[in-house]
């Protein structure tokens, strides 16, 4: 993608946005002044600048591995064993003084969480209402999330986002400006929970029923997609509002996190193209959000909608919103309880135990999740010399899946992160929001994503899905069940992408898949 564009041309220039550009194109002026407040890094020098331009560019020759493609997440790669563990190792680059702190976080990822009063002080606090007792509950193996098999199946790793539309020039404003992502669902707040504490009701159950819908591809071979409806039963709170918005999300693999995160800024938002300048059909806009670490508005890089800025809120928010554990960023004991659910905002809490400051996790634990979530390693490819991978490698490239699954990065110099520090990875993804047509379209905007937007899904690890835990499933809801039928489902700017692989002959469309089975 030429880089070029309003949002490219801001961030070159060091300027604002020239004011006739539209709110969601509109680069923040904090992002402009200092675009990575949560990395100390190393200016890079223009040499260094203009060797990564080079280093980045997609190759063109396919008829051999490129140099360090191999290891996906630079020296951090991890080398283990395919496994139901293999997304659960951490940095292979990781100092040895660091390894008690993975170890400590990957325990406090791991435990489960109860209800208060407990004699367990230090694990107490659960809910009230809440889709998980862990964080490893919903990142079965730190790998994705799946839907219910069957009705009479656990929704545990997969849950309903709610919102409303913003109704007022209050609301609307807060949004432009990034201080408000979404309208909370007056009782029901932003998202369902389909588990409560004894005593208090839980929210509601998902229900997921699918239509199947026959695709025919070039020599008559017929894949049947699932769309799914989804809708509430027994809303325990009274009717939603009626113009309430759901949006179904997996949990997603918890590899690479941390090296997305020291990707700059400036990297990310030279490849957006909002007005699709380049002419070449893909535009790809950044999301921005509010930091309550830093104060100001920083770029989205988490999220299916790139709604968080950073590892750490994106933790956070998980323990306040999935299972109902207060932290420094989200103080409240009661959660996403409304101020509409009286009995449940009145529960005990387990902000008691000594030296918490009042909190269910204190800082400390949470900076220990957070160096646990940055440094699950990306597994190392497979099967990168063979033919028919270089083969699917090639038609990948020739359908332009590129232009959003932007195959590689540098991250930043770093001074205090070591692993993450100066990477080629290999994420294959732009990290930017991208209109995937009415097909995948969940009708909800966050913050600048409107209802057909996605952020671009990093591909590092996909292949190794269903090594981590079955049934594997793919996309923000799982629907898909292979990885052709994930393809299938793009729609919008992947459209021509999508028609270039349903006319594919069957022997290069296999070489396609396999070629994302080695990622």
């Amino acid at each position: 993608m030429v880089r070029t564009g309003l949002v490219a041309l801001a961030v070159l220039a060091g300027v604002a946005v020239a004011s006739d550009a539209s709110a969601g194109d509109a680069i923040p002026s904090d992002v402009l002044e200092q675009p990575d407040p949560h990395l100390n890094q190393v200016p890079r020098t223009a040499a260094e600048r203009a060797r990564i331009l080079t280093v980045v560019e997609p190759t063109l020759d396919f008829t051999r591995p490129e140099d360090y493609e191999l290891n996906m997440g630079g020296a951090a790669t991890t080398q283990a064993a395919v496994n139901r563990d293999v997304f659960s190792q951490f940095s292979a680059n990781m100092p040895f003084a660091h390894e008690m702190d993975f170890k400590l976080g990957n325990g406090l990822f791991r435990k489960f969480w109860v209800s208060s009063p407990s004699s367990t002080k230090a694990s107490d606090g659960l809910g009230p209402l809440f889709n998980a007792r862990s964080c490893q509950s919903c990142h079965v193996k730190d790998g994705r999330g799946h839907p219910p098999a069957n009705p009479d199946d656990d929704r545990i790793s997969m849950f309903l986002r709610l919102s409303i539309p913003a109704d007022t020039d209050e609301l609307k404003a807060a949004i432009v400006s990034h201080r408000l992502m979404v309208v909370p669902e007056p009782v029901y707040g932003t998202q369902l929970q389909d588990m409560s504490i004894q005593g208090i009701p839980a929210e509601g159950r998902m229900e997921i029923t699918y239509d199947e819908i026959p695709v025919e591809l070039a020599g008559g071979e017929v894949v049947d997609l699932r769309r799914p409806r989804y809708a509430i039963a027994d809303p325990a709170y009274g009717p939603l509002h009626p113009e309430v918005m759901l949006s179904p999300r997996v949990a997603p693999p918890m590899i690479g996190l941390g090296l997305l995160e020291a990707i700059p800024a400036e990297d990310i938002l030279a490849l957006a193209d909002p007005d699709d300048a380049d002419g070449d059909g893909i535009s790809g806009r950044p999301n921005f959000a509010w930091s309550p670490e830093y104060g100001r508005v920083m770029l989205g890089r988490f999220g299916w909608k790139a709604g968080t800025p950073t590892v750490h809120q994106q933790s956070a928010d998980a323990f306040a919103g999935d299972m109902g554990i207060s932290n420094p960023l989200h103080p409240a004991g009661y959660g996403d309880c409304t101020a509409a659910q009286t009995a449940c905002r009145a529960a005990p809490d387990g902000g008691d135990a000594p030296g918490t400051g009042g909190l269910e996790i204190d800082a400390a634990a949470m900076d220990l999740v957070s160096f646990y979530a940055r440094n699950l390693a990306v597994p190392a490819r497979r099967d990168l010399d063979d033919p028919v991978v270089l083969r699917g490698k090639q038609l990948f490239a020739e359908a332009n899946c590129i232009a959003c699954h932007r195959p590689k990065f540098v991250t930043a110099r770093l001074t205090d992160r070591p692993e993450q520090s100066f990477q080629l990875i290999w994420p294959y993804s732009d990290l930017l929001l991208h209109d995937m047509g009415p097909g995948l379209a969940d009708g909800r905007p966050e913050g600048m994503a409107d209802g057909r937007e996605w952020r671009t899904a990093p591909l590092w690890g996909i292949g190794l899905t269903a090594s981590v835990a079955e049934p594997a499933s793919y996309l923000h809801d799982g629907r898909a069940r292979s990885l052709l039928e994930a393809v299938l489902w793009h729609g919008g700017e992947a459209e021509a992408a999508k028609q270039a692989v349903v006319a594919l002959p069957k022997s290069d469309r296999d070489a396609l898949i396999r070629f994302l089975e080695s990622l």
